[in-house]
């Protein structure tokens, strides 16, 4: 099958030729014709499974299609995310995809100066892509107009959930028209996730193309124990003795990520960090040199990680394990992206035996484990309570009653001018798909 078998018009098409992308992926080949439909979607896709694509490719085609009854300040669609490097990545795609349909686009969040999104939103911007808190921040100053959305989608919704985007996701929902079509994708459905769906949608499609809360099978994963005190150790030998270059490395707090990426320069290593409390420029920095080949290794939290879509990214190592079993889904999904090959090495103390338990439950296989030569545990290790990252805060309001500016998203200006990069987020092409919530729905499509 071809794009152009999907119904996506000649434009789209070819704009998705241009970068080689010919065979849609299994969740594209079921989504793309349900969202063409007009009827809401509940999505179960892991990252690097060409999920962005599932739903921007029908929705630049739905918008095409049906030609602008509102006044041209009014948004017509509106994708939400949960952090600014994938807001920034969905936007991506949006423009490359569109750059022969007229539609215009921008990418709206935190952590940089509103002013300019307030002017750039002014001229009117067909797709908005936005981080909830900033959105309605923009929302106050009358600075968009969300009363003729007609298509929304929230991508990595159980990600905004777990960063306490709740109240914000329903106070953008109550400023959308009540006739709109909805689109949830999500990696991972725990109940709340599948509370808000059922609040949301509307008799959806259900797109059911693997299993739920699995991690992709292009994946190979290995647990290699060590005592806790020689992790730093351990993955310094790693790099070296398999002469890795580009490595992604999760901590489980801020300053594990600070203190692993001195570490790793010391030895030798060119290392950065990239987490919520460094600057926006910095974080751009970071990604920027280690997407480009310079860096070889990044120390990021799992909310910093959330966006980081690199090709062919042949290495993920948890110096820590996450608390959440679901967290490990989405950190070793930054590589195997669209059915390429990739691994992932978890180094494991004895203090995180459980939560190894948890992720093995949760995605209901046994890890592999691997024992370094030089690298044995000690076998009478006691273990000790871990320290566990700081939850995030739900947005605040200041004592005057007006909303807090938020400052946990980022920029990107945007247009309906042709990108020059190829798009390196869920572009079309082979990978797998994962499963979604197991509720009552019509089902799109064959596994």
């Amino acid at each position: 099958m071809n794009f152009a078998e999907l119904g996506l018009s000649a434009d789209i098409v070819r704009a998705v030729t241009e970068y080689g992308y010919t065979s849609p992926t299994p969740i594209q080949q079921q989504a793309i014709p349900a969202v063409l439909g007009g009827g809401d979607l509940m999505a179960g896709a892991q990252t690097g499974t060409g999920k962005t694509a599932g739903f921007t490719l029908p929705l630049l085609q739905r918008l095409v299609s049906n030609p602008r009854k509102t006044p041209s300040r009014c948004t017509r669609a509106l994708v939400l995310a949960p952090t600014r490097e994938l807001a920034a990545q969905v936007e991506e795609s949006v423009r490359t995809y569109g750059k022969y349909t007229g539609l215009s686009s921008a990418v709206i969040f935190g952590g940089v100066g509103i002013n300019p999104q307030i002017a750039l939103l002014k001229k009117g911007i067909d797709i908005v892509v936005a981080t909830p808190g900033r959105l309605l921040d923009l929302h106050s100053q009358n600075a968009i107009d969300l009363s003729a959305v007609e298509i929304l989608v929230l991508d990595e919704a159980d990600r905004m959930l777990d960063m306490g985007f709740i109240r914000d996701i329903r106070k953008v929902l109550a400023l959308l028209p009540a006739k709109r079509q909805n689109l949830l994708f999500s990696a991972t459905f725990s109940d709340d996730i599948k509370a808000l769906a059922d609040s949301l949608l509307k008799n959806p499609a259900l797109i059911e193309v693997a299993r739920r809360n699995s991690t992709v099978e292009t994946v190979a994963q290995t647990i290699h124990p060590v005592d806790r005190h020689r992790k730093t150790e351990l993955l310094i030998h790693l790099v070296k003795q398999n002469d890795w270059s580009q490595v992604l490395v999760f901590t489980r707090t801020k300053h594990g990520a600070n203190r692993l990426a001195e570490k790793l320069e010391n030895a030798g290593i060119s290392a950065m960090a990239i987490h919520g409390n460094k600057s926006q420029n910095a974080r751009t920095k970071a990604l920027q040199e280690f997407k480009a080949g310079s860096l070889r290794v990044l120390a990021a939290t799992d909310i910093a990680a959330r966006g980081i879509d690199i090709d062919q990214l042949p290495h993920v190592v948890n110096l820590d394990l996450p608390n959440v079993p679901e967290d490990y889904v989405h950190r070793i999904g930054r590589t195997g992206r669209a059915g390429a090959s990739g691994e992932a090495i978890s180094l494991v103390c004895v203090d995180e035996h459980q939560l190894l338990k948890d992720i093995e439950r949760f995605t209901k296989r046994s890890l592999p484990q691997k024992v370094i030569s030089g690298f044995e545990p000690d076998p009478n290790a006691k273990p000790e309570p871990i320290q566990k990252a700081r939850a995030p805060r739900p947005a605040q309001k200041p004592a005057n009653g007006a909303r807090k500016p938020s400052n946990n998203h980022a920029p990107k200006q945007a247009s309906n001018k042709p990108a020059s990069n190829k798009p390196s987020r869920h572009t079309p092409g082979q990978g797998q798909a994962r499963s979604s919530a197991n509720r009552p729905a019509r089902k799109v499509g064959t596994h």
